[in-house]
């Protein structure tokens, strides 16, 4: 598992915890080395200092500035970019928030907007490179309605995410770039801790979904690795589930 991307360079967005801090340990685990990104540098910081293949940088992906500063970063260093990860998102923060129209526009700013201007500049090296991996983070809500949490936002985004994933992938496939998406379904995260508390849920979710419980981070590391290594090849517009099975209800 070491060498699968070996003298590889990924970028991942949203690395200060959560799903990003994962992916950047588990993509610094198989060789590459990883820029990771977020707003919170201390938190990078800290992942960086337990694995020395993650170089952190603190950047807000809805930032056009700091977008570019962080491709360049990547570049300058390294001379190369192979896996770009979009993981950076969030949703709108309760019910009364998300009927609001500025809040829908920055989310969609944050989860859709910015992982397009990413990908643009992720591009042009890949391109150059004549190969390259795209991993948009979309959700189980880009492909089914939130309820019972709305979130007109987020669906929204998730689902625009998903269509843009799509028309990259045919965009760019003849220049040797991958686009494909992975679509997570309940995980225990910074995010979700609250609600995975609440014994009322826990109990709903277990009816919810037909594995009968929440996921565990580590069970995305597969899917990740496949889509940003040659294992994935001949793999391109895909959206990936990992969800229990939630959607297939």
């Amino acid at each position: 598992m070491t060498e699968l991307l070996r003298d590889r360079v990924a970028v991942v967005t949203g690395a200060s915890s959560g799903l990003g801090a994962r992916f950047a340990v588990v993509l610094a685990e198989a060789g590459a080395e990883v820029v990771a990104a977020a707003r919170r540098l201390d938190r990078l910081e800290e992942l960086a200092a337990a694995n020395p293949a993650i170089h952190p940088v603190q950047a807000d992906v809805t930032d056009e500035g700091d977008r570019r500063r962080l491709l360049a970063t990547a570049a300058d260093r390294f001379g190369r970019l192979d896996v770009l990860v979009n993981n950076a998102g969030g949703g709108s923060g309760g019910q009364g928030e998300q009927a609001s129209l500025d809040v829908f526009r920055s989310v969609l700013r944050l989860n859709l907007e910015s992982a397009f201007a990413l990908s643009q500049l992720a591009a042009a090296p890949m391109r150059r490179q004549r190969r390259g991996s795209i991993v948009n983070i979309s959700s189980m809500f880009g492909l089914v309605a939130s309820v019972p949490v709305p979130d007109a936002g987020y669906v929204a985004s998730k689902s625009g995410l998903n269509g843009l994933t799509r028309e990259l992938a045919a965009q760019w496939g003849g220049d040797g770039i991958r686009v494909n998406a992975i679509a997570p379904g309940w995980f225990l995260t910074e995010l979700t801790t609250e609600l995975f508390e609440d014994e009322k849920t826990q109990r709903w979710l277990a009816r919810q979904i037909p594995l009968g419980r929440p996921g565990k981070l580590e069970e995305l590391d597969g899917v990740l690795l496949f889509l940003a290594s040659d294992a994935s090849s001949y793999c391109t517009g895909q959206v990936i589930a990992v969800d229990g099975g939630y959607t297939i209800r």
